[in-house]
């Protein structure tokens, strides 16, 4: 899975984390990448409406993660943000492979640093192309990687 797609505004981001919540299921891992600002979590708010879980849903940047529990039966959302973390060492500490089967993780800036929990993978890459320009456009780069993903598209 290889795609590229826009969101004008928060509310287009949201939607398309809506739509990429149909695709996830327990056990997915989703690594977010983007500069500050660039609307991580806000796709993670619509992924958390998609998969209907508990919020609000905020930056986990200083609880690090949390875990959203499911309102209907489906998979837990777990929402990392591995900012403040020094390296791998600190992501094993968080034991997110122990919740990974169950649910659905989805990792702020965890690009270099929570690959190695599966081979599967949906990689988000969130660009910002008018900095300071008022301009709430995002360009979003969809990659799946594993078996995973090879079929499925958004």
């Amino acid at each position: 899975m290889e795609e590229r797609r826009v969101a004008a505004t928060a509310d287009d981001m949201r939607a398309l984390g809506a739509e990429l919540a149909e695709l996830l299921s327990a056990g997915d891992l989703v690594v977010l990448s983007g500069p500050l600002g660039a609307g991580k979590t806000t796709l993670v708010q619509g992924l958390a409406d998609g998969l209907k879980v508990r919020g609000p849903i905020t930056s986990p940047t200083f609880v690090i993660a949390r875990v959203h529990p499911s309102l209907c039966d489906g998979p837990p959302l777990v929402h990392a943000d591995a900012y403040r973390l020094g390296g791998r060492l600190e992501v094993d500490d968080l034991d997110l492979d122990a919740s990974l089967e169950e649910s659905v993780t989805v990792v702020e800036w965890g690009e270099g640093l929570v690959e190695g929990l599966t081979d599967d993978r949906l990689e988000v890459s969130i660009e910002r192309p008018e900095e300071g320009g008022g301009d709430e456009t995002r360009i979003v780069h969809l990659h799946g990687i594993g078996p995973r993903w090879s079929t499925l598209t958004a």
